[in-house]
């Protein structure tokens, strides 16, 4: 394994694994805090039993987001010490107001964390809610550093470096509105549909059940409601993508040769050497309507660019297909959840469905990030530097890689393993107060003791 190849093999399998924590720790604290809402307003104990239980799950997935998101910052230098040298003037404004919207989440879940019976409980409550803004917000920053790499703004190219540079524009770039939104209803949708999941699953094994269909409810809100919005936001990324980066689109969608009422292609693997998609359904003249709003428009194919320039079509295209096919799927759950809900009953069916598709949506982030970064490929900033040449001279990243991959698995274990013990804590929680209750209910009938 050359230099190149571990290098990128490290970067994707850091980024992989914080994505999943990172979306978690920007939705899950949301999903706390309405339940801790419905406490306040309510006094169902249930909705404060499960504040608690999330609680514990925000501060694990908390403390495990930081340490890998950590490891992130430092593998741009260890491993692309040429991308650095050119962007980190540029891109050092997100990054920073990202790191204070960490420090501000920290902050948050420290006083929630340790806060019970010593602030008002609406303060309280609101240092919770801050920890999911804070997370979102520190997200957005991030994405924004992604935006630039694939519209890099903000900056003159020449002689080989950049010149007269803006920030703020470089922060606000053409690719952030549309990289930002997709990412966040995504979040919000692959953790909604998680946590839905794993409640369903304890729901319908009949541990504590009035807990668990309540917080199915809680999660399922969000991700039905981000799952419905969801087409809408990748409607407008796929247009974006089509004026900022034609090539990418191309790749996406299997699409070789430029042609009006181009066809979008259900399945299929493209064969580059033939430049054909196989094994396709050809939709004839979607392509031009999802791209341009016409079904008469030219659609560039990937003969308008240098072959060099390709980024890899088969992994981007079936990447590209993946994601949209599950959160299709997830849309159509989305709409028989509000249907169910409304009837005020779950058919058991559709819970083990949920079930199913509980780690779906992480890994239609995974392959989302697969189409935003390998098809950015060949260039690490897109049109400007070229990967190849930005990535470090130092030989032995090969053990670097898996050094990582040890740790990270090490780390994941630890991560389930802690989860495993809180859901069972959880539950003998649960299983006692019954408990208690069924006795003082005997009590209060019979005026002895149960």
């Amino acid at each position: 394994m050359d230099n190149l190849t571990a290098a990128r093999a490290t970067m994707a399998f850091s980024l992989g694994f914080h994505i999943i924590f990172a979306s978690i720790g920007m939705t899950m604290p949301l999903f706390m805090s309405a339940a801790h809402w419905l406490w306040l307003k309510k006094k169902n104990p249930v909705y404060l039993e499960l504040t608690k239980m999330w609680m514990r799950g925000v501060a694990i997935l908390f403390a495990v987001g930081a340490v890998s998101g950590t490891v992130l910052s430092f593998e741009l230098g260890l491993l692309w010490p040429g991308f650095m040298r050119h962007a980190g003037a540029i891109i050092g404004m997100p990054f920073s107001w990202e790191g204070t919207a960490f420090f501000l989440e920290a902050v948050a879940i420290g006083l929630f964390l340790y806060g019970w019976k010593r602030m008002h409980p609406w303060v309280h409550w609101a240092t919770g809610l801050t920890v999911g803004v804070a997370g979102f917000v520190s997200g957005i920053f991030v994405v924004a550093v992604s935006g630039w790499m694939n519209a890099p703004a903000g900056f003159e190219w020449l002689d080989g470096a950049a010149h007269n540079i803006d920030p703020v524009k470089a922060m606000f770039n053409r690719a952030w509105p549309h990289l930002s939104l997709h990412m966040q209803l995504a979040a919000l949708q692959a953790v909604g549909f998680g946590v839905a999941g794993i409640h369903a699953f304890l729901y319908l094994r009949g541990k504590a059940p009035e807990v668990h269909l309540r917080a199915l409810k809680i999660a399922m809100a969000f991700g039905a409601v981000a799952s419905l919005a969801q087409p809408f936001a990748g409607h407008f990324a796929g247009r974006r993508v089509a004026q900022l980066q034609p090539v990418k689109l191309a790749a996406m969608e299997g699409h070789f040769e430029t042609s009006r009422r181009a066809p979008l292609y259900i399945g299929g693997i493209p064969d580059e050497e033939a430049r054909t998609t196989r094994w396709g359904v050809p939709v004839p003249g979607l392509l031009s309507l999802m791209a341009h709003d016409d079904i008469d428009a030219e659609v560039a194919g990937l003969d308008q660019f240098p072959r060099e320039d390709w980024p890899p079509v088969a992994i981007t295209h079936v990447s590209f297909q993946i994601m949209v096919g599950i959160g299709m799927a997830m849309a159509l759950l989305g709409v028989l959840y509000f249907v169910y809900a409304r009837r005020g009953r779950f058919p058991a069916w559709f819970l083990r469905v949920l079930v199913v598709f509980a780690p779906f949506g992480m890994v239609a982030i995974e392959t989302g990030w697969v189409v935003t970064e390998v098809g950015r490929q060949p260039w690490i900033i897109h049109g400007i530097l070229r990967t190849r040449d930005a990535v470090t001279p130092v030989p032995g990243m090969v053990w670097h890689f898996a050094l990582f991959l040890v740790l990270y698995t090490a780390l994941a274990i630890a991560t389930v393993w802690l989860f495993k013990r809180q859901i069972q804590a959880v539950q003998n929680q649960a299983a006692q107060n019954r408990r208690a209750g069924q006795e003082q209910a005997a009590q209060n009938q019979t005026g002895q003791p149960a």
